[in-house]
């Protein structure tokens, strides 16, 4: 809290935007700058009005404001908190193209990036051959201002991936570009414990519940482009999916 407060607040001169939205911008600023992070307290009411120079009704309209675009959560008799990420479901995207739309700069930490074998349940799925089994595997983890988010494990088709090593932040991106881009997408989520390793990678005590994801993606030819297992800390994230009924 006391990074943020540290701030300053200045109302933009001769804007017309309502004082309370540009308190909500600065907010929202703040947090996607790293000063608070997910879970974090915001400052009560009344110390956001006293550091930012504003009337407490300010201050409780720019936080409802947070509150209703999902970047806060409101905890009655507690305070305010910065909300989890919300990730869809419903749309097929990379982790960087997910958090550069809510205003995040994503970061990747490499682990390891080669060319090897195919396990068998990787060759059944890519349909390959015995004499032409060989696969791009790489290893990272995924950062926001520093922190590991998640832990991935990306195995592609040489076919598509020849040289591992040109994947920078974004995979999707640079498939997007050679035209091997997959439209569509079977992926599964469990909860699991994380064991030694991937508590280590993540910064997490050993045994907390993580999310385990499992992604096969495909080309619109049918053919599968990517396995990617990844494991993704649960105090960041929601995973948000809408759904209808027949009518």
């Amino acid at each position: 809290m006391s990074g943020m407060l540290l701030l300053e607040f200045r109302p933009e001169p001769g804007d017309g935007t309502p004082l309370y939205l540009q308190v909500a911008r600065f907010l929202s600023n703040a947090i996607r700058a790293g000063h608070f992070k997910v879970n974090d307290a915001l400052p009560a009411e009344r110390v956001l009005a006293e550091s930012l120079h504003i009337s407490r009704v300010t201050a409780r309209k720019a936080l409802a404001h947070l509150s209703g675009n999902g970047q806060v959560v409101r905890v009655r008799g507690s305070g305010n908190y910065v909300a989890p990420i919300e990730m869809p479901l419903t749309k097929l995207s990379g982790f960087s193209e997910d958090m550069i739309r809510r205003g995040y700069q994503p970061g990747s930490h490499w682990l390891s990036r080669a060319i090897a074998e195919a396990h068998a349940d990787e060759q059944l799925t890519f349909g390959l051959s015995p004499s032409s089994n060989q696969v791009s595997r790489l290893e990272r983890l995924r950062l926001h201002e520093g922190t590991p988010m998640s832990y991935e494990i990306s195995v592609l088709p040489v076919e598509f991936v020849p040289d591992p090593w040109a994947v920078q932040n974004s995979l999707y991106e640079l498939l997007a570009r050679r035209g091997h881009m997959p439209v569509r997408a079977l992926q599964r989520f469990k909860a699991v414990n994380a064991n030694a390793d991937v508590a280590a990678k993540l910064n997490i005590p050993e045994g907390q519940a993580v999310f385990f994801i499992t992604r096969v993606g495909y080309l619109a030819s049918g053919v599968a482009v990517e396995i990617t297992t990844s494991y993704w800390r649960s105090e960041y994230f929601d995973f948000v999916a809408e759904m209808r009924r027949d009518q």
